[in-house]
């Protein structure tokens, strides 16, 4: 248990309330009193049934699928507690939703990135905490300070538990976008990377062009930061066995896995595919080759620091 100035108090919407449980056990406190319900016309309720007053409050809410009502239930429940004259407000947000859509891809796009950090800091947060945001630049959408921790050390750490010769393994980028995720992750196992270029026809679809880098009878490790509708990681997996790789596993940190995600990872050559928990998995997507993860000891050991007045970057050296 924490004892450092003010009251620290973990509270959860309705997204993804076991890691909130993870992580406050891991802190030492109890889950806050607190109950999102809604109202007969749909509308969202909130009760915070204990006091918050000048206490350092940290709600835990992926924005994940229903994206829209994970979002509002956040966004309420700040207002809550600002409302209450908590001292400080941290959004612990596993998952950002609509992360996707950061810049103007084409003529009279939305960036709903930047909405979203504006209704955030609107509705009361004093800070964010997330992890593995899309677009690393969304951080500088807001005026708060925000704390980013990476999936890719507990990825990797997964894959050293496997003693691999450093010689039979690649990484594998399945596309540009995430050379450095994959660099970086080559690094901590002292391998090599590949790189697939791909182009993208259009939205949640992707067609392979070609592999650029040695896979042949080699151990394949695919990295990226989500999986959406699974067509560019299980394109790529298909594409790495097809090219001699001896066996190719997958890894990402946020399994959104909607659409034809399940039926395609079921029927594509990937052999593991290895997940974060930071979006709750339901039964119907638990195949007996996904492997999950849990980041509650990093976001606990997070949350310690910033109640604490201590560096969060710390924990990633």
């Amino acid at each position: 248990m924490i004892t450092h100035g003010k009251n620290i108090k973990i509270f959860t919407g309705n997204s993804h309330p076991n890691l909130a449980k993870e992580i406050a056990d891991i802190v030492g406190v109890s889950v806050g009193n607190s109950n999102v319900g809604r109202f007969s016309d749909g509308e969202i309720s909130v009760d915070i049934n204990e006091t918050v007053r000048g206490a350092d409050v940290f709600v835990v809410q992926s924005t994940c699928a229903p994206v829209n009502d994970n979002l509002m239930e956040l966004l309420i429940m700040m207002d809550a507690f600002k409302r209450a004259s908590a001292g400080r407000i941290t959004a612990v947000i596993p998952y950002y939703g609509y992360a996707r859509q950061d810049r103007k891809a084409k003529a009279r796009d939305p960036i709903t990135a930047k909405l979203v950090a504006d209704l955030l800091t609107a509705a009361g947060a004093d800070r964010v905490l997330t992890m593995d945001l899309h677009a690393a630049q969304i951080q500088g959408y807001f005026n708060i300070p925000v704390d980013h921790l990476l999936g890719v050390p507990i990825l990797s750490k997964y894959f050293q538990d496997f003693n691999l010769n450093e010689d039979e393994v690649v990484v594998v980028s399945p596309d540009l976008g995430s050379v450095t995720r994959a660099r970086k992750f080559a690094d901590r196992l002292h391998a090599p990377i590949a790189i697939i270029d791909k182009r993208r026809p259009k939205a949640n679809v992707s067609e392979i062009m070609n592999v650029i880098g040695d896979v042949k009878g080699k151990v394949a490790i695919l990295v990226d930061d989500m999986i959406d509708t699974a067509g560019t990681i299980t394109n790529a997996a298909n594409a790495l066995a097809d090219l001699g790789a001896k066996e190719v596993y997958a890894c990402c940190t946020h399994a959104v896995l909607s659409g034809p995600a399940v039926e395609r990872i079921k029927n594509s050559a990937i052999k593991e595919l290895v997940v974060l928990n930071t979006i709750p998995l339901t039964e119907d997507k638990m195949l007996d080759n996904i492997k999950v993860l849990s980041v509650a000891p990093v976001f606990a050991e997070a949350i310690k620091r910033i109640y604490e007045d201590l560096s969060v970057s710390k924990i990633f050296e």
